[in-house]
């Protein structure tokens, strides 16, 4: 049997020997990083290693959050604290490494601060704008450990939880749960305490654990990136949800497009297995408990508890009415429960810490953290975790230094295509579940897309509608037909066919759907609809009214204009036109003295505003933009603007 006290303290006297080395560099390695290009700049530190024949002790670690400055690594030498850089490429990284191995010397170009303590003129990264803000509890140990190595997560207390919680009868560990005031962070916000208690007291000769880790919503990836960057955390959750209501087997339902998450996965399940916290008598206790991973397929409505139960046992996924619940008659008919990713994540800091601890942070009704993906017109994207009660206002101009390229805030969508759509008035809302639910939306598993002057809420009410429409299982008629319908409508109104009738008939289906729907899909579907209209009421009716879209968004309601003073004659947009909609005019160029060359002009009825004429119209000249007429206004024959 694994002594695991003795397994903890050679843990913690490796990571303290690995924090005194000098040359160790930290590698940003979650699929953020490896979007931006971190794979390049690893090759390049190996050739740096073999050019100045210096070992180096590589380390690859998830995501630390500031998305925006990836790659981004962290640089450990001299005895100094790990120095974070961000936004490197290939080429400069070798000057970078120089200049810090050799040289004793932290450039400031693309530092953003030393990982812990700062030391000398360097900061610590706490003190980032981004950072400083937040309050990581799920994401304390994400970009900071390696994934894969268990003896990380073991020095940073992991599986301390667990291990408090076997020492306990698992009615302590629910009770814990209870006092604790833990949401669901998957959408719902169901007490989790309260769904442990439900399941442990259903009768069945077997029990099932569920992690969802499904996460479909488009712009998100919380879970992903906790599974990437702190996989052990999740699946010690997992185990003491496990113990508590009797289920000795457990499944993570993932979808398959995060191979990245899922290796990690794997590799932390061995890991686990092997050193006796997987499988049976777990710690030396009498529980037995085993993981299996399942990949889906990545449709949206396998989120849904019961369509996951489904996809599980080999079924189509599709939604099932309720009662019974899941926690009654689940997986294979037996007692089941499920939780999210961030879920089981905050579960092993509480059986640690206590509920007390717990209950210091967040609101009355909604204590503790939550985790976002932060996305969109602003600054500075990335995955944060704020303490429950921080104002929208505060989350974007504060960790997401406001609006990018100096644009207006317009929007911003909470909870993705089941969330609404929230203008600036709101923006003063605290984030909490009754809160967010006040302004109509929902906080969801942590979406929140920001959006400048240049969105049009009609086109991102259509965006979203039609992703839950073309991903409704079809099983309930007011979420397929409904939700078909509304979308028909909403085309009508971006492309400038629709009456003033239509919103009102918008608002009536909007309404049957949220109130028919057989599942949280379909009852959700018509939030962006619902908020847009509610607070954007007259961007619906300039579609309408005046067939103009004011974001120069909505195609069939924007022309392109060639301006006359402006056009040199060149003919690279005559030329890149796919539809042959650009000509010479009669008139020869203003913008060049003495010049023969002709004016072009854009016929508005050939014209398929594809915006390439933009695009290739050189910058120094801008003789192309695109307008929204006012309706009844022509177009000169010359493009020269409305006659």
């Amino acid at each position: 049997m694994i002594d695991f006290e003795q397994m903890r303290i050679d843990a913690v006297s490796q990571w303290e020997t690995l924090e005194k080395e000098d040359n160790v560099i930290y590698i940003g390695a979650a699929s953020c990083g490896h979007a931006a290009g971190v794979v390049k700049v690893m090759d390049a530190i190996e050739r740096y290693q073999i050019q100045r024949d210096r070992p180096i002790h590589k380390i690859e670690v998830g995501c630390f959050g500031m998305c925006r400055f990836e790659p981004m690594i962290y640089v450990q030498a001299h005895g100094n604290r790990p120095v974070i850089y961000g936004n490197l490429t290939p080429d400069s990284i070798l000057d970078l490494l120089d200049e810090i191995f050799v040289n004793n010397s932290y450039p400031m170009e693309n530092r953003l601060g030393a990982l812990g303590e700062g030391f000398g003129s360097i900061p610590s990264i706490s003190e980032h704008p981004m950072i400083k803000p937040q309050k990581r509890i799920i994401l304390e140990n994400v970009g900071q450990i390696d994934p894969t190595n268990i003896g990380h997560y073991i020095a940073k207390r992991g599986f301390s939880g667990l291990e408090k919680a076997l020492n306990m009868q698992p009615q302590g560990v629910i009770d814990i749960m209870k006092s604790s005031g833990l949401r669901g962070r998957g959408g719902a916000g169901f007490p989790t305490g309260l769904k442990w208690q439900f399941a442990r007291d259903a009768t069945g000769e077997r029990k099932y654990m569920i992690c969802n880790a499904d996460e479909g919503d488009p712009g998100a990836f919380m879970d992903r990136s906790v599974l990437e960057g702190d996989p052990f955390r999740v699946i010690e959750g997992m185990i003491i949800a496990g113990y508590a209501i009797g289920a000795n087997y457990g499944y993570i339902y993932i979808r398959k497009e995060y191979p990245l998450a899922i290796l990690r996965l794997h590799i932390a399940i061995r890991e686990c297995e092997k050193f006796g916290i997987l499988g049976k008598s777990i710690m030396g206790s009498r529980f037995d408990f085993r993981i299996e991973i399942m990949e889906g397929a990545g449709a949206f409505v396998c989120g849904e508890e019961t369509a996951m139960i489904a996809s599980i046992m080999g079924k189509r996924g599709m939604p099932q009415p309720r009662p019974p619940f899941p926690a009654q008659k689940g997986l294979w008919g037996f007692p089941t429960n499920i939780n999210n990713v961030k879920t089981l994540a905050t579960t092993p800091a509480i059986l640690l810490n206590g509920p007390e601890w717990y209950n210091t942070t967040g609101t009355k009704g909604t204590k503790g953290t939550a985790v976002f993906a932060l996305t969109g017109k602003l600054q500075n994207s990335g995955l944060v975790e704020i303490q429950m009660g921080m104002t929208l206002r505060e989350i974007i101009f504060e960790i997401g230094g406001g609006m990018a390229e100096g644009k207006d805030f317009k929007a911003v969508q909470t909870g993705g295509p089941s969330g609404g759509c929230l203008p600036e008035s709101a923006l003063d809302y605290i984030v909490d579940f009754e809160s967010l639910k006040e302004a109509g939306t929902i906080m969801g598993s942590g979406g929140m897309i920001v959006m400048d002057e240049d969105t049009c809420v009609v086109d991102v009410a259509h965006f979203f509608l039609s992703f839950t429409q073309e991903e409704s299982c079809g099983k309930c008629s007011p979420c397929r037909i409904g939700t078909k319908q509304m979308l028909d409508i909403l085309v009508k109104i971006k492309t400038g066919q629709a009456e003033h009738t239509d919103m009102i008939e918008l608002s009536k289906l909007a309404w049957t759907v949220q109130n028919g729907s057989l599942c949280a899909l379909g009852q959700t579907a018509p939030n962006p609809v619902l908020t847009t209209l509610r607070y954007f009421s007259d961007e619906f009716e300039e579609h309408i009214m005046e067939k103009k879209c004011r974001a120069k968004v909505c195609k069939q309601l924007i022309q392109y204009l060639i301006d006359r003073s402006k056009c040199i004659g060149c003919g690279v947009c005559q030329k890149r036109c796919p539809v042959s909609a650009i000509s010479e005019t009669d008139s020869t160029v203003t913008a060049v003295k003495g010049s023969d060359k002709r004016v072009r002009y854009i016929d508005p009825g050939i014209c398929i505003r594809c915006g390439l004429c933009i695009e290739t119209c050189p910058p120094k000249v801008s003789a192309i933009s695109k307008t929204s007429p006012v309706k009844g206004a022509g177009i000169s024959s010359e493009g020269g603007g409305a006659s």
